[in-house]
């Protein structure tokens, strides 16, 4: 057994009288101590990788705790560090600050039996013994003592991290006489700390109320499956997580709870209340919503909303791109009458550009009747799962041939998800509860939202659709530049988050019915979501003394993600430091929003950043609008952070005399 086995908490790596007026403070000074140590390689990259994982979800938690943490490629083994602050430091958590603070660092490939024992903390940490015990230890040594006891043994954590715990008692019985029976799983973005807190949680909860109780972990430390059986004979399901879980179909047909992980930590008792009583009323559905929901903030109505929509955008997306670009290269192929050419079925000639710019342009033309289907099918399917997918799109279809579009389909894909989900709420005889899925409630969900569709809502859809697209169409002068302006400042604002994507969906939807407005939009949208990374590598090259040698490598990086209209190409800068970054990304977004409407620029395809240049309408001014922004960000991030640097004195470990090191770039997704 290695020495990290035997003692993951040296005395060296604790700090009884941490003094820390903020979470990156904290971060940092206990870092310090693992630099020290050699079990962290770089602590500006380190400490960038925290943020990150910060930005994701507050780390705070009831009774005082943060716990910090992150998979970074600057931790050479897995690692804690703890911290008493007196004083308390903000971590997000609802009651107040933490005073108990462990920061937490694991490898991007960490070996699973050491991230056992990183698991076997977040446990401990649960229970209220334990805690304060380490409130009260008196030195580091004793404070290490606590935490460094050998985990619990496999029976109790089940392999793999899988813990079944079962309890007996009048208060857990079910119908049956046996005891009520709930299966659960928990996960989380690093899959370190919350997974394994919200399954003591749980687990605890059950026990006290007499439930006989099995959860999979999917974490770090790997899982093992709940088995078929347990599963068939659970009663009811509790999903408690931050990221998709793993072959969720194993749960169909049982009564579920989906929240976040923090809610499977902070009220367990409450979920498994819920889990019961849903149990009782016969619900079938497998999941509340199988689009992943971000912290305990996806139970708020609001947030649940976003999500649902974005569900649908999601799926909607590659039907836009494929259709875009295909149109965009018909017209460049064979000009804009080509949208007049007879059907290719009838008429095509293998030797005439013609006609295959009108193979093009039809093909593009079908995939875009998808769109409004797409958007109301997966709205449903984020609201209500599959049961959800017939009635969304026969809304969807509805809304096209009433001409509500884009509008028609958000509305129609609420109706037939909340359609199903009242159906799903009634109390059904157990005869018809295997059909229920397959049968009855997408048609129910049809009958009503088709009726809803034709006869209630969808003429005023229809005519508020119709306002938006000549509104759209007689944009010009100020208000074009006004509406540029706001657009760049929401593409700029959160980088691939909720205001990111409200805008990025508001320019697609346009596509689905495209005039000389609507490709505006679309063209100042994708012109303002390239501005910020483009702009972090502009001042990284620039003025690199400025910037971390992690950040120097990420700006790199950057250079290609902006180009392409990845917006969260700059995600590790304004993580870092987001009251310089973001304000200017914000300043540089709405100059180029501002210019690509006023010059009149168009797009025609939903994404592709520069490589699809030939396809955009003024292109040279479209670059201009594009480097005019760039420039502005850029130069605002190096006026504000050499203010900065003027305020106080440089850091340790000082950028540019840290030695040569490979650092990299930091993993982004698509703004779409």
């Amino acid at each position: 057994m290695s020495e990290m086995m035997q003692c993951p908490l040296p005395a060296e790596l604790v700090d009884l009288d941490l003094s820390a007026d903020s979470k990156e403070g904290a971060a940092r000074a206990l870092a310090e101590r693992m630099v020290a140590l050699g079990r962290v390689t770089d602590l500006d990259g380190f400490l960038a990788d925290v943020a990150a994982r910060e930005a994701q979800m507050p780390t705070g938690l009831e009774g005082g705790i943060g716990i910090p943490h992150c998979r970074s490629a600057h931790v050479s083994v897995p690692t804690l560090a703890f911290g008493r602050a007196p004083s308390g430091v903000d971590f997000g958590a609802p009651d107040g600050p933490a005073d108990l603070i462990f920061l937490i660092a694991a490898p991007a490939g960490a070996d699973d039996a050491h991230l056992s024992i990183l698991s076997s903390l977040a446990r401990r940490l649960m229970r209220p013994e334990f805690v304060e015990a380490l409130r009260e230890a008196k030195t580091p040594a004793e404070a290490a003592a606590l935490v460094n006891p050998a985990p619990p043994a496999v029976e109790e954590l089940g392999p793999g991290g899988g813990a079944p715990v079962s309890g007996r008692g009048e208060v857990g019985e079910s119908p049956a006489g046996r005891p009520f029976r709930i299966v659960a799983v928990t996960s989380c973005p690093t899959g370190i700390a919350h997974t394994y807190m919200a399954a003591e949680a749980l687990q605890q909860a059950a026990a006290e109320a007499g439930i006989d109780m099995q959860v999979e972990t999917q974490g770090s430390a790997g899982f093992t499956k709940l088995t078929p059986e347990a599963i068939a004979t659970a009663d009811a399901v509790v999903f408690a997580h931050d990221v998709p879980v793993r072959e969720r179909a194993r749960f169909a047909g049982k009564p579920t709870v989906d929240v976040g992980v923090k809610a499977g930590i902070n009220r367990p008792a409450e979920l498994l209340a819920e889990a019961r009583e849903k149990a009782e009323r016969g619900e079938v559905t497998a999941r509340q919503a199988p689009v992943d929901q971000q912290g305990e903030e996806a139970d708020g109505y609001g947030a649940k909303l976003r999500t649902w929509l974005m569900s649908g955008v999601s799926y909607m997306v590659p039907f836009v791109a494929a259709g875009g670009l295909l149109i965009a290269l018909a017209f460049a192929i064979g000009g804009y009458e080509i949208n007049t050419a007879p059907s290719v079925a009838e008429h095509f000639v293998w030797t005439e550009a013609a006609s295959w710019a009108a193979l093009l342009f039809q093909t593009g033309g079908l995939a875009f009747g998808f769109l409004v289907p797409v958007l109301a099918g997966y709205i449903a399917y984020g609201m209500a799962d599959r049961p959800g997918l017939v009635p969304g799109f026969v809304g969807g279809a509805v809304a096209l041939t009433i001409n509500a579009g884009f509008l028609g389909g958000l509305i129609a894909g609420l109706i037939a998800g909340a359609t199903v989900l009242a159906v799903q709420r009634l109390r059904i005889p157990a005869a018809l509860r295997g059909i229920m899925p397959v049968v009855v409630l997408p048609l129910i969900g049809s009958a009503v939202t088709a009726f809803l569709m034709f006869l209630v809502v969808g003429k005023p859809v229809a005519s508020l659709q119709q306002a938006l697209t000549d509104w759209l169409s007689g944009l010009s002068g100020a208000n074009a530049i006004i509406l540029g302006v706001i657009l760049g400042l929401m593409m700029c604002f959160d980088l691939g988050g909720p205001l990111n994507k409200v805008a990025y969906a508001f320019a697609i939807g346009g596509l689905a019915t495209p005039n000389e407005g609507s490709l505006k939009v679309m063209a100042a949208v994708m012109a303002a979501g390239m501005v910020p990374p483009l702009a972090m590598a502009l001042a990284t090259t620039v003025r690199g003394r400025l910037f971390s040698r992690t950040e120097r490598e990420n700006g790199k990086a950057a250079w290609f993600l902006g180009a392409s209209f990845i917006s969260e190409g700059a995600i590790p800068f304004a993580a870092a430091d987001p009251l310089r970054v973001i304000p200017a990304a914000m300043a540089g977004g709405a100059v180029t929003g501002a210019l690509s409407m006023a010059f009149e620029c168009t797009l025609r395809a939903p994404h592709g950043g520069i490589f699809v240049i030939p396809l955009i309408g003024n292109p040279l001014l479209y670059l201009i609008a594009i480097a005019a922004g760039t420039a502005t960000t850029a130069g605002l991030v190096i006026l504000l952070k050499g203010m900065r640097k003027q305020d106080a004195a440089p850091p340790a470990q000082d950028a540019d005399a840290a030695p040569a090191a490979t650092a990299e770039p930091a993993k982004v997704t698509v703004a779409a």
